[in-house]
């Protein structure tokens, strides 16, 4: 692997950088919230050869807002489902201006 490819990974928000303990460290939490999180199917850690979990800086935002919410008194499932659902209404919302944009381009007064 090249420096430049190595370099290109830091940028990756998607790279499994974090070992469970660091990025419970850089969370402030514990590994087990870590582990909670993902058996609440929020974020799914990629692993390692040898089995350990890694985290990417995005898993590392949601958590991030798990976090927040559980800190807020909303018990974890809640929490989790909660992202989810964000998430979800956020795709849609994508989506549907996506195609409002489509239809305004191809829509009759658009081409006058």
């Amino acid at each position: 692997m090249t420096a430049d490819e190595s370099l290109s990974r830091l940028d990756d928000d998607d790279y499994p950088a974090y070992t469970m303990g660091r990025a419970a460290e850089l969370l402030g939490t514990t590994p087990g919230f870590l582990r909670a999180i993902g058996e609440a199917r929020l974020i799914t850690p990629l692993r390692s050869e040898g089995g350990h979990r890694r985290y990417s800086r995005y898993q590392l935002r949601i958590a991030a807002r798990a976090r927040e919410l559980v800190d807020q008194g909303t018990p974890i499932e809640a929490a989790c489902r909660i992202i989810i659902l964000e998430d979800q209404l956020e795709e849609a919302q994508r989506i549907n201006a996506e195609h409002h944009r489509a239809g305004e381009s191809s829509s009759p007064s658009a081409a006058a």
